[in-house]
């Protein structure tokens, strides 16, 4: 018996309305929808490159002086920003045109063999390496609001030393109930957050340094920075150049998250040029920043500016207003600790997913309705893990309280990899440019000066590390 006419239109209907459906559900590659624009990956990119140590900027301007300072800021910006240009048009199989949802799918799409797995490597390391450091400044941070009203009320001469250990811990407990938002994609509220807060506290250390450069007593400054004999001796001056050029040049590197936060983006326009015009606007706010803070910071203390000024007492007055940017940084770093974890979360529970397939510890995530957060997929082993592994970074933490200076070492051998040697040798291979031509030749130029940057800030960490070991104790860290 054939169908009426009514029925092949009611069956019709009903297709298209499953076709809708999925079209809603599900990106150009068959995963979950993409909803991310050009402002959310901005957001992210903001929240992930300002850090805490945007108020460090001016020591590093300190020790290069007004010449060399703000022309590292500046070139390094425009490295990074080419670099991350290159990357974003990486970011498709360069055959079968599908989306890398990570950077290993990418250097493996563009380069294959064992790139991938150094690409790993490297982002991996890194990126844990993060989540550690950020849980040492978070509680530094922490510290100075105490130490603040101990300043205001004891007077400034007194120590008013805290330890550090109760406040890693306050910055775990916070991070392992954030930690359970499930991805990428669900961050962008928080990484709007923790965006709003950098510009805070930036805003703050400008203000207070301005008020200290015009107030009189005016600082020490010179076109070559810290003098040799008055401020330093020789030797420190060498390796504290070679640590101030790694950290302009880390200050900006990004490419860490970069493929995390280019598959957060719509198909349409094309999620390449989405990312581009993100990166611009993300660079570019960044860059403002860091040169005005560096620089002010710089004209205030002069040869003499502290690490940090707001956590290492640059200024002591209005106390309210220094606590108030530290609590900034506190929460910035909490929403940024969360855009450096999700690469991780995504890399171990996707290989968890393939490795166990029918593992129901590993794969129920029954919904279930929150107050005020509507429905929420609740998953045991995403509970298990990201809480072991909050655990563990905040553990570590403790143990080594000089981990920023391992932090700058491992950030000097990803930058190299990650924000300059992959993009371009992706770009080269992506683009068959041919080897010996001029375009080849000044790509690789790029990416042999960088090497040479990182090998210098790596030696400027290592021998910080020394130092720091002299006077090592664990689980003792004292603000």
């Amino acid at each position: 018996m054939t169908e009426s006419k009514q029925q092949r239109e009611s069956k019709d209907q009903s297709l298209h309305a499953m076709e809708l459906e999925a079209s809603n559900r599900y990106g150009d590659d068959g995963s979950s929808k993409r909803t991310g624009t050009w402002v959310t990956a901005s957001a992210h990119i903001i929240t992930a490159v300002i850090g805490s140590g945007v108020l460090s900027l001016s020591w590093a301007i300190a020790q290069l002086g007004w010449i060399a300072g703000p022309m590292a800021l500046v070139i390094f910006s425009i490295i990074t920003w080419f670099t991350s240009t290159l990357l974003a048009d990486s970011c498709r199989d360069p055959v079968s045109g599908k989306r890398c949802s990570c950077y290993m799918d990418a250097v493996k799409s563009n380069l294959g063999g064992i790139s991938n797995k150094f690409c790993g490597l490297a982002q991996y390391v890194n990126l844990v390496g993060i989540t550690i450091g950020y849980s040492i400044t978070s509680a530094i941070s922490m510290a100075a609001i105490e130490r603040s009203g101990c300043f205001h009320k004891e007077g400034h001469n007194v120590g008013c030393h805290v330890k550090n250990k109760k406040f890693m811990i306050i910055f775990g407990i916070i991070e392992i109930i954030l930690s359970q938002i499930p991805n990428f994609h669900e961050l962008s509220w928080l990484s709007a957050v923790a965006a709003v807060m950098s510009f805070g506290y930036s805003t703050i250390g400008l203000g207070l340094s301005i008020a200290k450069a015009v107030g009189g007593n005016q600082a020490r400054t010179s076109l070559t920075g810290t003098t040799v004999g008055v401020d330093v001796t020789s030797w420190q001056k060498t390796w504290n150049c070679f640590e101030a050029i790694g950290d302009i040049a880390f200050a900006f590197a990004f490419s860490t998250v970069l493929v995390e936060i280019q598959d957060t983006l719509k198909p349409n326009p094309p999620e390449n040029e989405s990312m581009k015009k993100a990166t611009l606007v993300g660079v570019s706010v960044t860059t403002v920043f860091y040169v005005s803070c560096g620089a002010l910071g710089y004209a205030a203390f002069g040869n003499n500016a502290p690490g940090n000024f707001l956590t290492g007492f640059g200024f002591y007055e209005p106390y309210w207003l220094i606590d108030m940017a530290n609590v900034f940084i506190i929460v910035h770093l909490i929403g940024a600790y969360q855009v450096f974890c999700q690469p991780i979360f995504k890399q171990v529970e996707d290989r968890c997913f393939n490795r166990w397939p029918n593992s129901s510890f590993i794969k129920e995530s029954p919904p279930i309705k929150l107050p005020l957060f509507g429905v929420y997929s609740f998953s045991v082993f995403r509970v298990v893990w990201r809480t072991g592994y909050m655990i563990l970074t905040i553990v570590l933490a403790m143990l080594l309280p000089f981990f920023n200076a391992i932090l700058g070492l491992l950030g000097a051998a990803s930058f190299w990899a990650l924000t300059v040697y992959f993009p371009i040798q992706m770009h080269i291979s992506r683009e068959q440019i041919r080897a010996f031509s001029w375009k080849w030749i000044w790509l690789n130029f790029l990416v042999l000066l960088c090497l040479i940057v990182s090998v210098l800030a790596a030696a400027g960490s290592i021998a910080t590390i020394v130092k720091d070991l002299s006077t090592y104790e664990p689980f003792n860290s004292v603000s």
